[in-house]
């Protein structure tokens, strides 16, 4: 077995191994549309107070609340009304005793009025308008810097970027963010046995998903996928399509290809080539290879679809969240009780696929490597530790919450 170690690493000592490869993204400026789910790389200090001016926060009229202080329902304070003032309005005339302008939400609040009365409680005229409820003074106002002060720090360093934090940032003026860069991830499938999903199939043939299903993985967490599938069981066309994306990319994923059988062109292509391939005491997904390739980070998954998709969600997801800047990396654990025993082989770290749901798991499926359809089921990861053979039925169990998971 060519460059496997003889004793199986440890999954934390696994992963700390590949989180070792992958660098931290470099920070770059883009436009605020374009951070949707990155991570803030300085904290975003505002140049403008939020109201910036002090603004009606209703369709109405702006007055002096000392003018409608008589005002009743049936005993209107009528006044007239010499100004206009719709939202974007710069220039701004003062209010006059004894008179109204109608304002509009968002509108600046003229000098000189000092409370917003709603068009509802008035009969909403234009040239001269009946107001028949009085206000007290700051009455549907908001005022200048109630929301943020200028020079506040609004966004602060390593911030994940959702739609109220974009929102947040444009509304003080930025136009563009310095974030961390999104990974960008090579992944590459290998296999003469391998068909493009919607084509016909020979016997012996089976279709290609691991690619999709690491791609989308890798997406889902702001990386940028290039996927490369086919690439035959042959030592110079592995190296040649690498050598095509040198320099492109910052992470070259493989699938399958790694075991200890014949016609492993990964293991072939990279033994001795700055990747050392392992086993790992984990199951599904034991033969492991990590390293560097002519200055290329490389991360090679077993190829049977759970031990892939389990060996992303072990090792490589929280890595390359690390890389892209951000703080939380691990998928949530919670302690629940099984809903049935479950048997895993000593020395390894099993996961089985489960779904949570209150405080109770039921495993879905068997330990098979290749039962995707239940892993396409679960909204958990079922841990079972080394040292334990047994989990008896009602036994208490850490999980991990993945897609769907409450």
């Amino acid at each position: 077995m060519r460059g496997v170690a003889k004793t199986p690493l440890s999954v934390d000592d696994y992963r700390a191994r590949v989180a070792a490869l992958i660098p931290p993204t470099p920070v770059t400026l883009r436009p605020v549309l374009d951070c949707v789910g990155l991570v803030l790389a300085e904290d975003l200090v505002s140049p403008l107070s939020l109201p910036p001016f002090d603004n009606s926060a209703m369709d109405g009229y702006a007055v002096r609340a000392a003018d409608v202080a008589g005002a009743e329902r049936h005993a209107a304070v009528a006044l007239p009304v010499p100004v206009d003032i719709p939202a974007g309005t710069t220039d701004i005339v003062p209010l006059l005793p004894g008179t109204a302008h109608r304002i509009m939400t968002g509108a600046p609040v003229p000098p000189g009025a000092d409370a917003i009365v709603k068009v509802e409680d008035t009969d909403g005229g234009e040239q001269r308008v009946a107001v028949r409820a009085p206000v007290a003074p700051g009455t549907h106002i908001r005022l200048a810097g109630e929301d943020v002060t200028e020079g506040d720090t609004v966004l602060r360093a390593r911030t994940v970027l959702g739609a109220p934090q974009l929102g947040l940032a444009a509304a003080v003026g930025w136009g563009e963010l310095p974030v961390h860069r999104p990974a960008r991830v090579l992944v590459l499938s290998t296999g003469s046995e391998l068909v493009a999903p919607g084509n016909p199939l020979l016997h012996g043939q089976i279709y290609e998903s691991n690619s999709v299903m690491l791609a989308a993985a890798a997406r889902e967490i702001g990386a940028e996928t290039t996927v490369l599938r086919f690439v035959p069981d042959d030592v110079d066309a592995f190296h040649a399509t690498i050598a095509e994306h040198l320099g492109d990319v910052d992470l070259l994923v493989t699938s399958g290809g790694v075991s200890a059988g014949a016609y492993e062109v990964v293991k072939d292509a990279l033994t001795g080539q700055g990747v050392e391939f392992s086993r790992v005491a984990v199951q599904p997904g034991g033969p492991q290879g990590c390293g560097v390739f002519k200055g290329l980070p490389v991360v090679t998954l077993p190829g049977n679809p759970v031990s892939a998709a389990l060996s992303f969600e072990l090792f490589l997801r929280p890595a390359l969240l690390a890389a892209m800047g951000h703080d939380v990396i691990h998928r949530r654990r919670v302690l629940v009780r099984s809903a049935a025993e479950l048997r895993a082989p000593s020395a390894r770290r099993q996961y089985r696929r489960g779904r949570v749901e209150g405080e109770v798991v039921t495993p879905v499926g068997g330990p098979g490597s290749h039962l995707l359809a239940s892993f396409a089921a679960s909204n958990c990861l079922i841990e079972v530790p080394e040292d334990t053979e047994v989990i008896a039925e009602g036994d208490l169990v850490n999980v991990l919450l993945i897609g769907g998971a409450p």
